[in-house]
Order: structure tokens, then C-alpha cells, then sequence
């Protein structure tokens, strides 16, 4: 009983934080480095869902909130305020990407993408796709740089719309298939291997 009183004043008081701090805009977590205080009874699972206390969290707004305290350190998450940091289990990546479109800039195109939380991320050079083998299928995993050593798993619909729009350019004398976006190209693999994802 006592530890849950716990986890419900940490979890208290990161609500607290971050909605004051998300009246002023998004909040600066990558210039808060509080004391750690344990581990959170809090998961992201690999589809995006949150859970809390092994119980989805329900209300979209209150997802949104926890995402704009998110923070990882090494290959750890945590959810932190300017005096409090608590540790969160994420299964794979902490968002997911839902939605593409397209865009013409200057002759250039410029994905955008929209994550689980309903924040359109711009695919350029701030913004890279990464394509991760994967070793027990022989495909990839596509993911998308949100912020701050945060990424996006594309969803498997989203990765063949990449794959629908990529080209083939020759790098360091190697062909390679990819996806332009933002005046940058993401290889995905050499041309002769591009495959589903996980």
C-alpha cells in the first residue's frame, strides 16, 4: 500500500509539472537534471500504448502530457520534472508514426509525419528516418527521430508508403534504395534488399 502511495505522488506530482510547464510551451527537460526516485509502474508498449499500473491510460490529453516530459538517458526512459525523475519501461520506441504526408517545398519533397500523440514531425536533417535490421525476420524496422534521442516506429502501412515513393541512387559506388525528404536521402538498404518490416 505504501508503494503505491508513492507511485501516485510521483505520479502526482509529474502531472503537476508538466501541466505548468506545458502553459508556457513545450517543456525543457533536456535542461532538468533531477535527482532519480525510483522506477514508475508505467509502460509504453510497442503499439504506443500507455500503460499505468499494468491499466491503459485512456485519456488521450493525459498521454500527450506524459510525452512532453519524456526523457531518455542511455537506453533508459524517464518522465521528469525540474526536482523529481522516475524511471518507465518502453517496450520498443516511446511513439508511434500514424500518418504521412506528403509535401512539395521548393522543389524539394518533405515528408511529415504525425505520431500516436498528434505531433507532425518534419523528416529532414533534425529529423532522420533510420531503417534497423531485423535479425529473426531479414526485414527492417523503420523509425522516425522525434526529439531529444526520442524516435517514432513508423507502423507497417506507413513503411510500405516509404518503400512506394523510394528511389535507387548510387552511394559510395554501392546502389542503394531509399527515401529522399527534406533535401536528405535515408538508405534503407542496398537495392537488392529491401524487405518488409518487423
Amino acid at each position: 500500500m505504501a508503494k503505491q502511495r508513492r507511485q501516485q505522488d510521483s505520479m502526482d506530482g509529474i502531472l503537476g509539472a508538466a501541466r505548468q510547464e506545458g502553459r508556457r510551451g513545450p517543456p525543457p527537460v533536456h535542461l532538468w537534471n533531477p535527482p532519480y526516485c525510483g522506477d514508475l509502474d508505467m509502460r509504453i508498449a510497442a503499439d504506443g500504448t500507455w500503460y499505468y499500473l499494468k491499466t491503459p491510460i485512456g485519456r488521450p490529453a493525459l498521454v500527450k502530457l506524459f510525452a512532453s516530459v519524456l526523457k531518455r538517458e542511455g537506453d533508459k526512459h524517464f518522465l521528469v520534472t525540474p526536482v523529481e525523475k522516475v524511471g518507465i519501461v518502453v517496450d520498443d520506441a516511446p511513439f508511434v508514426a500514424v500518418e504521412m504526408k506528403a509535401e512539395d517545398c521548393a522543389g524539394e519533397r518533405v515528408l511529415h509525419f504525425r505520431t500516436n500523440v498528434d505531433e507532425w514531425i518534419a523528416c529532414g536533417p533534425g529529423h532522420v528516418l533510420r531503417f534497423d535490421p531485423e535479425p529473426k525476420t531479414g526485414g527492417l524496422k523503420p523509425y522516425l527521430h522525434v526529439r531529444r534521442e526520442l524516435w517514432a516506429k513508423v507502423t507497417r502501412a506507413l513503411f510500405y508508403d516509404l518503400v512506394a515513393l523510394g528511389e535507387e541512387r548510387d552511394i559510395e559506388g554501392e546502389r542503394m534504395f531509399g527515401i529522399a525528404s527534406g533535401g536528405e536521402f535515408f538508405v534503407m538498404a542496398r537495392a537488392d534488399q529491401v524487405r518488409e518490416p518487423a
